[in-house]
This record gives C-alpha cells, sequence and structure tokens, in this order.
C-alpha cells in the first residue's frame, strides 16, 4: 500500500495536486501499519490528514481504531489513548459520535475528559443529543458537553471577522458564469477539488492559474473581484474552484478549503448562498475602481472598500446573519450549531446572553401575500411568508444529479447523514449516461446503493432529464430544492441550491431561506397563431428591457429578477408541462424561484397520471418502495380534496410587468452568447442572412408536444442541410414517439438520435463542432458551453426544426408558413392513466 501510495503521490505532485484522500483499503493498511508499529510518522499522517470524515467508510474504520484505542482494546505505540479520543473529536460526527459518548463513562478520567471537550466541539451529533442530555442527569463530564454547547464555546472558540482584510484584486471583467469558473466538458472531475480547479477560467481569461500564483507573490490573500459573478449552473463546483485558489485549508478535512471574498456589482442568488455555506464572504458592491493587482483594504463592519487610503467602493452586509456565517465556517455550520446551543440552553434553562447574531426579520406584514409567500408559509406553518423574513420551510421533494451529486454525496457524508429527513429524495444520472466514461460508471454503479440506504429513490443511466422525472413526483403547494440551478418545480415552488445546501435539505428536512420578494409577471389578451410558450418565455426578458428592468451590458447590469421569485399568471388552461417550460427558463433570469398560477383541473389530471408512474417505479425497484407509497398516498389524499393556493388580491410586489399576448407575432429567440441578449426574428434576419450549421432539439425545456410538431415540419424531407440533434427528455416520451411510429422521421435525417437526457445542453459530453453556428432548445448559451466557440441561438422547438430544414434563420413570414403545417392535436401530453389505443402501457415502460 505505501509503495502504490507513495507512487500516486509523486504523479500528483508532478500535476502540482496534493494526495486524494484515503479510501477503505488504503485506510485498512495504514490501521495494520500502526497496530504493526511500522512506520509510525508516515501511517499516523495518513490516518490524522488524509482520511475522510463524517460517514465515509474510510471515516467509519479510523473512527472504529480509535475507538479501540481509547478503550484500552488494541495497543498502538504511536498513539495512546487520551490522543485517540482527541483525534476521535476531529472527524465532525456519525460514526465517532457514538464512540466519544462511550467514553464520557469511561473510568480513564483522563480519556471522559477529553471525550467531553471533543464532543463540546462536534455540532452534528443528531440523536446523540438526547443521549447526551439522559447522561448528564448523572454523568459531569456530560453536563460539560451540555454547558459547552449551551454557552457556544464552539464558536467563541473561532476567530471573528477581522476589522480589516487586505486583500489583492483578481478581477474577471464582465459576466462570469460558472460555466467559467467550473466547465462542464471537466464536469467529471468535480469531485477531485483540485483537480477540477485547474481548469477555472482556462476559457474565460489567458492563462488564469498563472496570474494568481503571480498575485500571490505579493504577499496578501486574493479577492475574486467581477462584474457579474456566478450565473448558471453547477455553483457549488464553481465556489470549490474559487476556494482552492483563494482559500485556506480546513484542519482534517482533506481537499477542502474555506474562506475567500468575492466581491461582484451583481452576484447571482443560488451563487450567494453557496458562498455563505462555503464561508465565504460575499460582498455586491461596485467594482469598476478595482483593477487586477490592485491592493485593497475591506472595511466590512464600516461598509467600504480602500485603495490607497481612498474610498473605492461601498457596500451594505447582507444578511445581517453573515458575519456570523463567516466566523462559524459557513452558513450551515452556523444553522446546525446555533440550533444546537439554543437546545441546550433551553434544555438545562439557562437564560444568559444572546451571543449570535439573529436573523433581522420585518416588524411586520400589512398587505397581502402573494403565491410564493403562501406556498412557502404553509411549509412553515403559517399563513405566509413576508419578504426578507429569515426562514426554514419544510423540504417536500429534493432533487440530485449526476453531475454534481458525487459532490452531494461527499456533503452528506460530512453531514454525518445516515437518514433522509426530507419528505422525498431523487438521484438521476440524465447527464453522463450517454458517453459515460470511467469514473460516470463508478458512480452510476454506486451511487443509488448510497441514496437508497439512506430513504431515497433513483432513477437509472438512459431514464431521461432530472426535472422531467422530479416534477411528476411533485404534491401542489409545497416547497423543494434540488442541485441544478433548473429545479424549477410547476408545482409549488424550489429554490435550487448547491450541493451542499442540497444535502443539508435532505438530511435536515429543512432549507435556511431569507424569503425573496417577487416580480409578477401577468399576461393579457390572445395568443397570435405560430406563436409558442418558448417564444412567450422570451417575451419575459423582451419586455423587461423594453421597460428599462433588465439590460444586456454586464457593467452596471441591471436585472429585476436577480435573487428575486419570478411569478406568472394570466394563462389560463396552462398545463403543467407547459408550466414548466416557463419555471424552467427563471433560471436564465437569475430568478431565486418561479411560482405559477395553475387550475386544479390541469393539476388533477397531471398528478392521476403520475400516480400510475409511482406505481410502476415501485413495481420497478427504483428505490426506497416506502417513500414512493408516501407520495402516492399524498397525491390521492390532495385528489381526494382539490385545493390550489391563490395570491391575494392586495398581494404586494417588487414589479408587476405586464405583457400583451396580442403584440407578440413573430418568434422571440436568445441571441449568442446570452440568455438575456432576446430579439424578434425580423430584428435578427434584417442585419443579413444567418446561416445555421447545427440544430438541436432536447433538454427539459422541451416535451413530447415539441417532437410531434417537429416531426411535422420533417416529414416530408428525405435529407437536410444541418446537424439535427434529438434527445427526448425521458424514455417515456421516447417510447411514446417510437410507438406513434414518428421517431423514424428523426432516424431518418440524423444519426444524432441521443439517449434520453440532457445532452448537447450541458456540453460535458456531446458537443457541437468548433465554431459552429447553432439553434437549440436549450436552456442557456454562454460562451462554449455547447461547443468551443460555438455562436448559439436559443429558440422553440419548431422554429429550431424549421430552420433544421432550411439551413439558415427564416424570415417571419416564412416561418409562418412552415408552422401552419402543426397541427394543434400534437399538443397532447402522456397520460400514464390513459389506458386508449395509442398511448404506451407505463409498466412496460418503467
Amino acid at each position: 500500500m505505501k509503495t502504490q501510495y507513495l507512487q500516486d503521490l509523486e504523479v500528483r505532485k508532478s500535476n502540482n495536486l496534493p494526495p486524494l484522500p484515503l479510501d477503505k483499503e488504503q485506510i485498512t493498511q495504514v490501521v495494520k501499519g500502526l497496530i504493526d508499529g511500522l512506520d509510525d510518522s508516515f501511517y499516523l499522517d495518513l490516518l490524522i490528514h488524509q482520511t475522510p470524515s463524517g460517514v465515509d467508510d474510510s471515516a467509519r474504520i479510523k473512527s472504529d481504531f480509535l475507538y479501540a484505542i481509547a478503550n484500552d482494546k488494541i495497543n498502538c505505540v504511536a498513539i495512546n489513548n487520551t490522543t485517540a479520543t482527541k483525534l476521535l473529536g476531529t472527524m465532525l460526527g456519525g460514526f465517532n459520535v457514538v464512540a466519544l459518548i462511550d467514553l464520557l463513562i469511561s473510568d480513564n478520567k483522563e480519556v471522559a475528559q477529553e471525550a467531553a471537550n471533543s464532543l463540546s466541539k462536534t455540532l452534528l451529533v443528531y440523536d446523540g443529543y438526547n443521549q447526551i442530555l439522559e447522561l448528564s442527569k448523572t454523568n459531569t463530564y456530560a453536563m460539560q458537553v451540555m454547558e459547552n454547547w449551551a454557552n457556544a464555546d464552539w464558536f467563541l472558540a473561532k476567530h471573528a471577522v477581522p476589522k480589516e482584510i487586505k486583500l489583492t484584486v483578481f478581477k474577471v471583467d464582465g459576466e462570469t458564469n460558472t460555466d467559467d469558473l467550473s466547465p462542464a466538458k471537466e464536469a467529471w472531475s468535480r469531485p477531485d477539488i483540485p483537480l477540477h480547479a485547474k481548469s477555472m477560467l482556462v476559457s474565460k481569461i489567458d492563462k488564469p492559474l498563472e496570474k494568481i500564483a503571480e498575485l500571490k507573490k505579493l504577499g496578501n490573500p486574493l479577492a475574486y473581484v467581477g462584474d457579474v459573478v456566478g450565473t448558471g449552473s453547477s455553483r457549488k463546483s464553481a465556489i470549490n474552484s474559487i476556494l482552492w485558489h483563494m482559500g485556506d485549508d480546513i484542519d482534517y478535512l482533506p481537499n477542502k478549503r474555506t474562506g475567500g471574498v468575492v466581491l461582484g456589482g451583481n452576484i447571482a442568488p443560488i451563487f450567494f448562498n453557496t458562498a455563505q455555506d462555503s464561508g465565504v464572504l460575499p460582498i455586491e458592491c461596485k467594482v469598476q475602481g478595482m483593477e487586477m493587482g490592485d491592493e485593497i483594504i475591506i472595511h466590512p463592519y464600516d461598509g467600504k472598500i480602500t485603495k490607497n487610503g481612498a474610498v473605492v467602493s461601498t457596500f451594505e452586509i447582507t444578511p445581517n446573519t453573515l458575519f456570523d456565517e463567516i466566523r462559524a465556517g459557513g452558513r450551515i455550520n452556523l444553522i446546525i450549531g446555533r440550533g444546537l446551543s439554543d437546545k441546550a440552553k433551553h434544555d438545562l434553562h439557562i437564560n444568559t446572553k444572546d451571543i449570535f447574531i439573529r436573523p433581522q426579520n420585518p416588524e411586520s406584514h400589512n398587505g397581502g401575500y402573494t403565491l410564493a409567500q403562501k406556498i412557502v408559509g404553509k411549509a412553515c406553518g403559517v399563513s405566509g411568508i413576508s419578504p426578507h423574513t429569515y426562514c426554514e420551510p419544510k423540504m417536500s421533494s429534493v432533487g440530485s444529479q449526476d453531475t454534481t451529486g458525487a459532490m452531494t454525496r461527499d456533503e452528506l457524508k460530512e453531514l454525518a447523514c445516515l437518514g433522509f429527513n426530507a419528505d422525498l429524495v431523487m438521484q438521476s444520472f440524465c447527464h453522463t449516461s450517454a458517453y459515460p466514461k470511467g469514473i460516470d460508471l463508478n458512480l452510476q454503479n454506486s451511487l443509488p446503493e448510497f441514496m437508497q440506504n439512506r430513504g431515497g429513490i433513483s432513477l437509472k443511466p438512459g431514464d431521461g432529464v432530472i426535472h422531467s422525472w422530479l416534477n411528476r413526483m411533485l404534491l401542489p403547494d409545497e416547497v423543494g430544492t434540488g442541485g441544478d440551478s433548473h429545479t424549477r418545480f410547476p408545482l409549488g415552488i424550489s429554490f435550487p441550491a448547491g450541493s451542499g445546501l442540497v444535502a443539508f435539505g435532505a438530511t435536515l428536512g429543512v432549507l435556511p431561506l431569507n424569503m425573496p420578494e417577487s416580480v409578477l409577471v401577468r399576461f393579457k389578451g390572445e395568443m397570435q397563431t405560430g406563436i409558442t410558450l418558448r417564444d412567450l418565455v422570451n417575451a419575459i426578458p423582451y419586455v423587461a428591457i423594453q421597460k428599462g428592468l433588465l439590460t444586456v451590458e454586464k457593467a452596471g447590469k441591471k436585472n429585476v429578477f436577480s435573487g428575486r421569485v419570478l411569478e406568472i399568471e394570466g394563462l389560463n388552461n396552462l398545463s403543467v408541462e407547459q408550466a414548466f417550460e416557463l419555471a424552467d427558463a427563471s433560471a436564465e433570469r437569475s430568478a431565486n424561484g418561479c411560482a405559477i398560477k395553475l387550475g386544479k383541473e390541469e393539476v388533477a389530471a397531471y398528478l392521476k397520471s403520475n400516480i400510475e408512474l409511482l406505481k410502476s417505479m415501485v413495481a420497478g425497484n427504483y428505490g426506497d418502495k416506502a417513500t414512493l407509497n408516501r407520495r402516492i398516498t399524498k397525491m390521492q389524499k390532495w385528489l381526494a380534496n382539490p385545493t390550489l393556493l391563490e395570491a391575494d388580491a392586495n398581494a404586494e410586489y417588487a414589479q408587476i410587468i405586464e405583457i400583451d399576448l396580442s403584440e407578440i407575432k413573430e418568434p422571440i429567440l436568445a441571441c449568442p452568447n446570452d440568455p438575456d441578449d432576446v430579439k424578434t426574428l425580423t430584428e435578427i434576419t434584417a442585419a443579413g442572412k444567418v446561416e445555421v450549421d447545427e440544430v438541436f432539439i432536447g433538454s427539459c425545456m422541451t416535451n413530447i408536444g415539441h417532437f410531434r410538431a417537429a416531426t411535422q415540419i420533417l416529414k416530408d424531407e428525405t435529407s437536410i442541410p444541418t446537424e439535427l440533434w434529438i434527445a427526448p427528455p425521458t424514455k417515456m416520451d421516447e417510447a411514446q414517439l417510437k410507438f406513434e411510429g414518428s421517431y423514424k422521421i428523426f432516424e431518418k435525417l440524423t444519426s444524432h438520435t441521443e439517449t434520453p437526457g440532457c445532452s448537447l445542453c450541458m456540453g460535458n459530453q456531446a458537443r457541437v463542432k468548433d465554431n459552429a453556428t447553432v439553434v437549440s432548445t436549450s436552456t442557456r448559451n454562454f460562451p462554449n458551453r455547447l461547443g468551443d466557440g460555438a455562436n448559439v441561438y436559443l429558440a422553440s422547438a419548431e422554429l429550431s426544426a424549421i430552420i433544421a430544414k432550411l439551413g439558415y434563420l427564416p424570415s417571419a413570414e416564412k416561418y409562418q408558413e412552415l408552422v401552419a403545417k402543426v397541427d394543434k392535436k400534437v399538443y397532447k401530453y402522456l397520460s400514464f392513466d390513459d389506458k386508449t389505443v395509442g398511448n404506451i402501457d407505463i409498466k412496460n415502460v418503467i
């Protein structure tokens, strides 16, 4: 083991990488080496510094070994029993907690005292709390633990945010999206944080890592600075990359860092939250007065930034608990630790001065509540939650996808999670199923069991996109989250998060939330011929730009939706499948969430269909049957008494945007390479002919109706001038299209009929040709996302099919001529409870 480890270490060193944490087999050999007295310093260093904590398999072996030493069951020359007990206290929680509780009653007073010291600093005790509370009635060491928790000694032992923070500026002008910080095509390396961090910004600026190394020579920590920071998805891996280059090591936790500072004129809300959770100090402020290499001083308590003694920017700290979050090592640490301290104070009847900064909520709420505020209120057990109020809504549904799933697994281990408290947790494999690497296959084989052992359910590779599945498991008017920015529920509301917060939501069953304000988009009038829902999606930023509420320019960017909930009403008889197309795109607006007014009949039809799907999943061994059956029962209960929350007539909104459907008379597209840069088809084609190389119809923004419409446009073609990519969102869509015979039209025209899943959308596996001009139905079109140097337009499936047929962007008149071929009957959605001829039998598909 040692020989192989040292060989691997040299390979990692040659690539400027630290060693990987020990796996189960390696730690077993480390333990053996220590018992046998072989090279104690080598093996001891690995045991202390290179072994994962929490409930990792390696952590179990380490904990059992240290417990045996502390309990005098094993003799180890390198570690005595008090040292072993102290080392148990460095393991965060999980397997070590049981050992430490038992050591509180050790006959060895030094061991018992050390166990008390260790537990006093341990926050992830869960059910162990009740054991210690009971033991404290008769055991002085257990009482010490309770008192230390009550006094928040764990928190006071940490350094407060200093009055001045001297930093060197590392500035990236314009917008930094999370694809820049965590490239999708390198997604396979995300769990290996140091390795993945080597790809940070390599497609954005010239020699970024060399520049970072050069700036570090100036002697200060670096601050990441940008005009717009963190738009897009994969936010935890993006934060991890910044932390690796600009953060501080965490003792006893290999290859993870905390600390660091991010300054942005605009910081995407989910990115901001992920920074909070990771111990990063995020500050929104004007950054125009800072340049690469500048030495600045942040005065956090005074709300100013100085350079050469002059103030170059001012800011307000938000939320008001941010300094406590940084001191605790992150928002998650603070929430868990603060709750533990509060509980101990209550149970010991201690009434000392509160040392924590508490969330500052509005004094009163005089108006009505919006739909989103009512849904979150229901999850908190009240009628509504006012904007800017801190709350912790119950998590009804939590989603994890594969390119963040390995990180979520690591976070779950570090949270010492052995069982989910969220009502339903689902894992997918939609991003890696089509062209899996070896590391993807390992994940696909190991992650399902991990999730299912904790009460979760797991999809299978090839099943399709996480959102298209998770949406079918939702309950009306409930709250959830997911480790993908497009976790945007068409029923209820979701607040997408980084993998750490997703793990928190799954483990504890609640999510920390500062309730955002809402922006209402109200549609009115009649929808015009040839106009699609995707055009309405793009109409939202189009009208916002006209009203001066949104700008495309990044410096000093305006975005009325950023950090707020986008609420939509006025589209009567909208199906739930259609609603998701609107909710999904709220991610591109940098909205915190989306809530849509729907009708009872449409929701009931959706749930009846989904019950049949879930019943088939139970029979198909998709994971924890109790979880699936519980969700079926809750759906049936809603159907027995269907009710939907509605916004109050006097609800207050940060902004109300009205969109007249009668004024939208031609397609609206997002232009390369910004989903906010929307123009009408005429505005684009007026500048000259736009020839197109490749077309992609797929992603979570599509449903079966889009594919049927595309086949009607393409059915008479024997060849087309473009490279066409087809990726149904789920295997059920694919099966139905094949059952109907329409899928043959795609198979005749292209070899790119992809496995149901994300396909080109993320660009982590299949990619378009370099520098291609592309029209896509996917979610976003950031530079280099779908292909290196590709220029990507975002459009409806109907327009995309027409462009695939023509090879260029048509005039508005030509579009109307060709889209007229689409029979409106194609917009019939999957109904698994419909047994009529012409529908697939879901049991056979699952």
